[in-house]
């Protein structure tokens, strides 16, 4: 069975009920989330043997960060315990044209506060296929930077395929420092996946005549960005997910991969969304199962762009569908109705 690692932060979810504002809430439904959690239980859904490294406070909130992973049958054996707190994030839900927002309660948290000699990557790579992180983990602190760099350079040792999602997070880290620690980690990276902003904050290429705050995506300019990407780090999968946002509330998707030769795009799905979070991790499981599958790029690009499409459709940060599911919609089964 195909191991994949991922490793970065899992948090505690605080949202308010429905769509109730921050302001109206006198209570709060409690989830689990993050980006390498989220894209290690979707790939356990799947039937990969999904492994995921983090720090977690030796306390009741941590184990039962531990025993949802474990719902899912993601191995949680070589968690480190540790530190003072499990980071938080509270989830406000938009509608039509508010957007959804985002507060983070995250400083000083388990994994912000690890130590290089807390993971034995020799170990925890051991029989790995593939190692999957985020540019939210590097973010988190210096020391955690490069504690990543660290990782990629023994998966490199182990053979290991890499990929990562940029994942740029404004109130983490400035541009300038994205910039710095990610383009010393790219050189690692297999297969680099991004949003349609991200590649434009962290390294400044940015796809011509888009505008996403307008909701205006060009789709042959990120064509080039991809190019530019896989010429510029020599990764040989550059993917990014391309989403014209027509309000918080309905949004069409899809995506581009380049392989340095060619250039594939899948059908783009209109979605009215239930809860936006988690859709990138969502696509980024999709595209590392489809390859290690041995999908067609092609057919990887389907599935993942379908599997993004339902998370869409799912409250909570997980994307609770199977590969029947996803593949029924990627080959055009997206009607939505009963099945009985």
């Amino acid at each position: 069975m195909n191991k994949v690692v991922t490793f970065g932060e899992i948090m505690l979810r605080l949202s308010p009920e429905g769509y109730y504002r921050f302001l109206q809430a006198n209570k709060f439904d409690v989830n689990y989330g993050g980006s390498e959690a989220n894209v290690a239980i979707s790939l356990a859904n799947y039937g990969i043997n999904s492994v995921f490294i983090t720090k977690i406070p030796s306390n009741e909130i941590g184990q039962a960060a531990i025993n949802t992973l474990r719902q899912y049958n993601v191995d949680t054996n070589s968690i480190v315990r540790g530190g003072e707190r499990l980071g938080i994030y509270y989830m406000e839900k938009g509608a039509s044209q508010r957007p959804s927002k985002v507060i983070y309660d995250r400083a000083y948290s388990s994994i912000s506060q690890a130590k290089p000699t807390d993971f034995n990557w020799d170990e925890i790579f051991n029989d790995a296929e593939w190692f999957h992180f985020s540019g939210i983990t590097p973010a988190l602190s210096k020391q955690l930077s490069q504690i990543c760099i660290t990782a990629c350079k023994k998966a490199k040792q182990h053979n290991v395929t890499v990929s990562c999602d940029l994942n740029y997070r404004s109130k983490l880290w400035t541009t300038t420092e994205a910039n710095k620690i990610m383009t010393e980690i790219m050189p690692y990276v297999d297969v680099c996946i991004a949003n349609e902003e991200d590649i434009d904050k962290v390294f400044g290429i940015k796809a011509e005549n888009t505008d996403v705050e307008k909701g205006k995506i060009n789709y042959q300019g990120y064509e080039s960005v991809a190019k530019q990407i896989h010429d510029k780090f020599g990764c040989k999968i550059v993917a990014c997910t391309l989403r014209t946002s027509i309000s918080a509330s309905d949004n069409k998707f899809t995506s581009i991969l380049y392989d340095g030769e060619k250039i594939y795009q899948p059908k783009e799905y209109s979605i009215h969304i239930v809860d936006r979070v988690g859709g990138g991790d969502s696509f980024a499981a999709g595209l590392i199962y489809g390859i290690l599958q041995k999908m067609s790029l092609q057919d990887s690009l389907e599935f993942a762009t379908a599997a993004s499409c339902l998370k869409h459709s799912i409250e909570g940060d997980f994307n609770i569908v199977t590969v029947e599911e996803v593949e029924n919609l990627s080959k055009g089964n997206g009607t939505g109705r009963v099945q009985r």
